[in-house]
């Protein structure tokens, strides 16, 4: 036992010096990506075979608990050591404004010393009372939501960009672009609703809870297309559009949630457990997810750049060459300010890793199958929840400045 965990420690340590030495400054962002979606990979698969070794652990064990319970212990053990570990660099790199910091090289190198990090984080969780792991279970919940919600904001950000950078074009072209891409989201927002009946309100059955999701998305479509164009709103269609496709998506993901027993549940109710291919395209999913928040976090000019970064609108001041040595010129010269915040950027993976816990662990509700990832009347309302709030939002860019006309919106 104790050669083959030698060996596989050498393995380890010789895979993370290889890839480690492949990462440069401009791949950094998505080495962290990568490190992300390996913990999503070591998450599913303690899950589906570490409930036995959990099992024989004298400080985890308990004869009170099924197997469900001990599947949610290793999702959540891995899910905590991922979150410490971006939770200590999210703290590391407050205030890091300019690449003359120290901390710079340390957000973008020692991957080696990080992986290793990482890997100790993990291990060390699994040595941890029951207790802490059932805080951080309740935490995960809100930490989870959160996620969710700083998704939607970027989402908003990034259509609201979309938006003005098309029309500041101002060319007849770009107008038609917009009217056809705006035209085209609404069509398929309106579309994918009606599958959405005939998937999950199958004849025969009183599925008016389904009804009711399915229609209050149709009329949040409408609404946002009716605010937009009035004439008291600065707003446009292009947002309200694509805003309208996510919502539909939202509404999809909530009821592809509802358990398989369900009989309102058309798309899935005759499947008693999830296929691999399925397993594996809610992983894709999610990594995928995670990846967009955090390179949208990246580039977002609303709220997640650095007071002294280009994208937060400050002035560089005039040198007055006669005045300034050269040697403080040529200083001034090298600290180039940050493009982003790296302290928000860790902070998206470690709430993504809040997010992911409860996605694998199906919010923790032992009701259901443990066999399914993400299935549960608890997923339902959190997915329908979140459409809400998204629509909320996006109502309140809309009318905000009506309300409040001397702050900015988007």
């Amino acid at each position: 036992m104790s050669c083959l965990a030698s060996c596989c420690a050498a393995s380890t340590c010789g895979l993370c010096s290889t890839v480690a030495s492949g990462i440069s400054r401009k791949s950094a962002r998505l080495a962290y990506c990568g490190l992300f979606g390996l913990s999503l990979v070591v998450s599913w698969i303690l899950r589906e075979v570490g409930a036995p070794l959990l099992e024989k652990l004298p400080w985890i064990k308990s004869s009170t608990q099924t197997k469900t319970w001990y599947q949610e212990q290793a999702v959540l053990r891995v899910s905590l050591g991922n979150f410490l570990f971006f939770a200590i660099l999210a703290l590391i790199m407050i205030g890091v404004k300019d690449q003359n910091d120290k901390r710079d090289s340390w957000h973008h190198g020692g991957w080696t010393a990080k992986m290793v990090i990482w890997i100790l984080l993990v291990i060390l969780m699994f040595f941890l009372p029951n207790v802490v792991i059932t805080v951080y279970e309740i935490l995960s919940k809100f930490g989870a939501g959160i996620f969710l919600l700083v998704q939607v904001i970027i989402l908003l950000d990034f259509t609201h960009s979309w938006n003005d950078a098309w029309v500041e074009k101002d060319e007849q072209k770009w107008y038609i672009a917009l009217l056809a891409v705006s035209i085209g989201c609404y069509l398929v927002a309106f579309a994918f609703s009606g599958i959405l009946f005939i998937w999950f309100n199958p004849s025969g059955h009183d599925c008016g809870l389904n009804v009711f999701f399915i229609v209050m998305t149709m009329v949040l479509a409408f609404s946002f297309g009716v605010i937009a164009l009035h004439p008291a709103v600065n707003g446009s269609l292009l947002p309200a559009s694509v805003i309208s496709v996510y919502c539909a998506y939202v509404c999809y993901t909530g009821l592809s949630s509802e358990p398989r027993d369900y009989v309102c549940n058309g798309l899935h109710n005759k499947a008693s457990a999830v296929s691999l291919s399925t397993l594996i395209l809610g992983m894709l999913t999610t990594v995928l997810s995670v990846i967009y928040s955090a390179l949208r976090a990246g580039s977002s000019t609303t709220f997640l750049s650095p007071p002294s970064s280009p994208k937060a609108g400050t002035k560089k001041p005039l040198l007055e060459g006669d005045d300034i040595e050269e040697g403080k010129e040529t200083k001034e010269k090298e600290a180039r300010p940050v493009s982003y915040s790296y302290s928000f950027f860790h902070l998206i993976f470690a709430l993504a890793s809040m997010y992911s816990a409860m996605l694998l662990s199906g919010w923790t509700s032992s009701s259901d199958s443990s066999d399914l990832v993400d299935v549960g009347w608890t997923s339902v309302w959190v997915r329908i929840c979140t459409e809400w709030v998204t629509a909320a939002l996006y109502v309140w860019t809309l009318v905000a400045p009506l309300i409040i006309p001397d702050r900015e919106f988007f």
